[in-house]
């Protein structure tokens, strides 16, 4: 009898370890969520996390400054503007101080974050967007194109949103017959993934409306699915065997009849919510009510999903949040952090990959997702598409100041942010007008020259809203165009008998 040497692969991430921060570093006394939803409950970035919290008569989240620690004051300020619980959030991938909530009052609201955290209660958003019949649990935005939100509720609707203007775009109210779990971009925006209590993953193209690809029953349980875009382009899922058992597989879009890989994970009930990393393509599994979070390295090598380590500790999570990759300490060899939510504590947990070397990890840290959108809103509605914009992490990263006008892209939305022409160029003081008309000496023709230039300039403003407006209307109505074009081809379908 011969036996073979066992070859062991490769992998620069094949030591990962996880550790927990010190309990001084953790944030204490949050009142997490009790919301019977399957969703993190948490969103970080580099200046904040976002916890969905308890709210007496309406719905809540905290905001907070990412290095604040301790005890969390019951007394502190919240984003308070929702009807009925909050479901999701999620930060903007384009603006760190943006943020929008999902609800069960059936609205999305985003939300500017003043730099340094909330003084006070927060209770008026930006913008309100309404166009759901039932309570709305799935945000998504778009991974590169500028203020291109999508919304998923319990209507089984799909509403694809411009929140610059607060207009709805696009919506698929026919492509899900059942609940919605799990929406997912791919990398350049394209087309999105979906599951759903049908069982079935989706490969759909919002701007056409049309569902590309269809696998039923995905997993053959009846619990819920997840799914996630790879930045190769395949889909992660997981879910449950007809024995529930948990699993994940693999699947590569241009043949969903059967899956590259499919693996058994344990026989617990809480649902797997994947984290995919597509710097390290690795996956994180973070189930709502375990004790553990598993991670894994995607390759091109059978069996293609390769297990690498777990986290586990004694206090189950609620949810997680995810820290977007410009937020982790580079110097520390740190590659991913989340932050577990347990009853009443918020608890960093840092995945690290252990180097003797203080230098920067140039291969730890390929380029990666920064803040500059590669595409504006009417860009992509007009059918354009490009991969997000990436940024070095060499020397770490620093969160920008406040953009404060990445949501009032078009004039539509002015009246909304309160920034109206006529409010801007009005006199604070009623008597200023007064003052000028009577003219203050030799000081006159220098006021003349300064009303000639707000002039000119406030006619310039006005000549570029209206051609921004004028391209938008070009856009929406290309779009439109489009979707015309599907309807007529249905029908046309429906009318020669083939459906």
């Amino acid at each position: 009898m011969s036996f073979r040497r066992g070859v062991v692969r490769q992998s620069k991430f094949r030591h990962v370890f996880a550790q927990a921060w010190k309990a001084e570093h953790c944030l204490d006394d949050v009142r997490v969520s009790r919301v019977t939803w399957d969703g993190p409950l948490c969103a970080a970035n580099p200046k904040f996390i976002a916890v969905v919290i308890e709210a007496g008569g309406g719905g809540a989240f905290l905001v907070l400054p990412l290095a604040k620690s301790g005890r969390v004051d019951q007394n502190t300020p919240t984003v308070c503007g929702h009807a009925a619980p909050v479901l999701d959030v999620q930060w903007c991938p384009h603006d760190d101080n943006v943020i929008a909530s999902a609800s069960e009052d059936c609205t999305v609201k985003i939300w500017q974050i003043p730099d340094g955290g909330l003084t006070s209660p927060m209770s008026e958003a930006v913008v309100t967007l309404e166009g759901h019949s039932k309570r709305v649990g799935i945000l998504a935005w778009h991974p590169s194109a500028l203020n291109i939100l999508l919304t998923a509720g319990c209507d089984n609707v799909l509403c694809v949103w411009d929140v610059g203007t607060g207009e709805l775009v696009y919506q698929l109210s026919d492509a899900h017959p059942d609940l919605i779990y799990s929406v997912s971009w791919n990398r350049e925006g394209s087309v999105l993934c979906t599951t759903c209590k049908d069982k079935a993953l989706r490969v759909i193209d919002p701007r056409r409306g049309t569902v590309l690809k269809v696998r039923e029953k995905a997993h053959e349980g009846t619990r819920p699915m997840r799914a996630v875009f790879l930045a190769d382009g395949k889909i992660l899922t997981t879910g449950f065997s007809r024995m529930s058992e948990r699993q994940l597989a693999l699947w590569d879009t241009r043949d969903l009849s059967e899956p590259m890989v499919t693996q058994e994970i344990d026989t617990s009930n809480g649902v797997l919510l994947p984290f995919y990393d597509p710097d390290t393509n690795m996956v994180y599994l973070c189930g709502k009510g375990d004790c553990t979070i598993r991670y894994f390295e995607v390759t091109d090598e059978s069996p293609y999903v390769h297990f690498l380590s777990l986290y586990s500790s004694k206090e189950p999570q609620r949810g997680a949040g995810f820290l977007s990759k410009r937020g982790v300490d580079v110097n520390k060899c740190e590659i991913a952090r989340f932050y577990k939510l347990h009853e009443r504590k918020v608890e960093p947990i840092s995945m690290t990959v252990p180097r003797k070397s203080d230098l920067f990890q140039g291969d730890l840290y390929p380029d990666t997702v920064g803040l500059e959108p590669a595409l504006q809103a009417e860009d992509w509605i007009a059918g354009q598409d490009a991969p997000p914009t990436l940024v070095s992490l060499s020397g770490g990263y620093t969160a920008p100041p406040s953009k404060c006008g990445t949501l009032r892209g078009r004039p539509k939305l002015l009246s909304q942010t309160n920034t109206s022409p006529t409010s801007t160029t009005a006199p604070a003081n009623p008597m200023a007008g007064e003052m000028e008309s009577e003219g203050l000496g030799h000081g006159q023709g220098r006021r003349d020259v300064d009303g000639g230039i707000a002039r000119v300039k406030k006619e310039e403003d006005q000549l570029s809203d209206i051609l921004t407006e004028i391209r938008a209307l070009r856009a929406l109505a290309l779009a439109q165009g489009h979707r015309i074009d599907v309807l007529e081809r249905q029908l046309a379908r429906i009318e020669d008998g083939e459906v």
